[in-house]
């Protein structure tokens, strides 16, 4: 095999990984939302000193698992900000980012080698995707906090139902 033909079908094991990814994590979205609601929490909070997000229900019942940050997409400029170098992500919750860059530095895809790269936020989910799967995590969810979404995988979800 030539290192052409190496590289190209390297590329292509890499785009069925990416494929793969988007196609579990809708899995895991639709069963999260059939089961505990995901998607019509009201409101949604991040610590990043504890590593927990939280979503809170019309109903009074809340919603909470460890997380971590794989990164940040700006809706101004269309940049994806890695949280394996971020400078507002605390190491400890970059985890499953730096697995995802490590996973790029293997396959050769270079969007995941690159601190900052331009991309669509079709595009960021599926860098989520990569590192939710990598990382082993039970989901991704995309947080927004003004012009910027925050891409986060999440672990284990506890549920405190209202009145408990």
């Amino acid at each position: 095999m030539s290192p052409n033909n190496s590289s190209e079908s390297k590329s292509q094991l890499a785009a069925q990984f990416i494929e793969q990814s988007r196609e579990g994590l809708a899995q895991q979205t639709a069963a999260h939302s059939a089961t505990w609601h995901f998607g019509s929490e009201e409101n949604w909070s991040a610590d990043l000193d504890a590593g927990i997000i939280q979503f809170d229900f019309k109903d009074g019942t809340q919603a909470s698992a460890a997380m971590q940050v794989v990164g940040t997409y700006n809706q101004l400029d269309g940049s994806f900000l890695w949280g394996w170098d971020h400078p507002s992500i605390p190491e400890p919750l970059s985890k499953h980012a730096q697995l995802a860059q490590q996973w790029g530095e293997e396959n050769e895809v270079e969007e995941f080698k690159s601190r900052k790269i331009q991309c669509s936020e079709d595009e960021a989910w599926s860098f989520a995707a990569v590192a939710n799967r990598l990382g082993k995590a039970n989901g991704v969810y995309r947080g927004s906090s003004d012009t910027t979404l925050v891409f986060m995988t999440f672990g284990e979800v506890k549920l405190v139902a209202a009145n408990s």
